[in-house]
């Protein structure tokens, strides 16, 4: 089964884009080097990632200080 994104043969990526402090992003497709959200199907915020983020630690503590 192929998604209908690549049987359209539009430019898209399959990982997460992982949103970070200060506007930063990753994603989590390997090889990934077009990091705009109109390619991701998948946006997440850095604080939802299960294993957390060293980003969102230091923005928890500054918010708190």
């Amino acid at each position: 089964m192929e998604c209908a994104t690549c049987s359209a043969g539009l430019d898209h990526c399959h990982g997460t884009l992982v949103l970070h402090a200060e506007f930063l992003a990753e994603c989590t497709e390997p090889g990934c080097t077009d990091l705009g959200r109109a390619r991701h199907l998948l946006i997440i915020d850095c604080h939802s990632l299960s294993d957390g983020c060293s980003c969102a630690e230091t923005e928890s503590r500054l918010l708190s200080a």
